[in-house]
């Protein structure tokens, strides 16, 4: 009989271990957002440093570009690539109901519990394939975080041409605090997403083979 249960116990252990958890479009579009957030959040800084908002800079150690010009041909040429990708992701994630069946449902109950329950250290990672309500919030608020920046940031770059979208902001100069708080908002964010890739490195292992 025990010899039995083993057996059953392994077989159940495969599966789990050859269940696909992130699909292959998912790893892919994951990565190339990585780089291209990278890439804007570093050249944003150094267009920061040229006109700042508050009364700080951010290091030349962390921003790319080396000057303001180089700064925004760096931030323009990673917009595209965020863009394009950002697209892809909404787009698959729409179609192939991966947004319905991850993300939904939120509730403030949920919510509540779940991070009384991470906080306590008794939130359970045992299945990445479902997520949490934590998780289901922060992945629902950064997709609007990452709309807002970018048409935001659209509001920035071309103020006259794109004068409406720029006036729903509330002009040039809102705009750029709206898009510098978004920007805050997804630094935040990905030090969250690493602190827990760290925690859970499982979910690490997830993203890159999609086990």
């Amino acid at each position: 009989m025990s010899s039995i249960t083993a057996a059953g116990d392994h077989a159940a252990t495969k599966v789990t271990n050859t269940k696909v958890i992130q699909p292959a479009w998912v790893r892919v579009v994951h990565w190339i957002n990585a780089v291209a957030i990278v890439l804007m959040i570093m050249s944003g800084w150094q267009i920061y440093n040229a006109s700042p908002l508050f009364n700080f800079t951010f290091s030349s150690s962390i921003t790319l570009g080396g000057w303001l010009g180089g700064g925004i041909m760096w931030h323009l040429a990673a917009m595209w690539l965020l863009v394009i990708n950002g697209l892809v992701y909404l787009t698959l994630g729409m179609v192939t109901g991966r947004f319905r069946k991850k993300l939904l449902p939120i509730s403030a109950k949920g919510v509540l519990d779940d991070t009384k329950a991470a906080l306590t250290g008794k939130l359970s990672h045992a299945d990445l394939s479902t997520y949490n309500q934590v998780q289901r919030l922060l992945y629902t608020g950064i997709i609007v975080v990452g709309i807002l920046i970018v048409l935001s940031g659209l509001a920035i770059w071309k103020p006259v041409q794109l004068q409406y979208l720029t006036a729903l902001f509330g002009g040039y100069d809102t705009a750029r605090y709206v898009h510098f708080f978004m920007m805050a908002a997804i630094v935040g964010f990905l030090v969250i997403h690493i602190a827990l890739a760290l925690i859970v490195p499982k979910s690490l292992r997830a993203m890159i083979i999609g086990r």
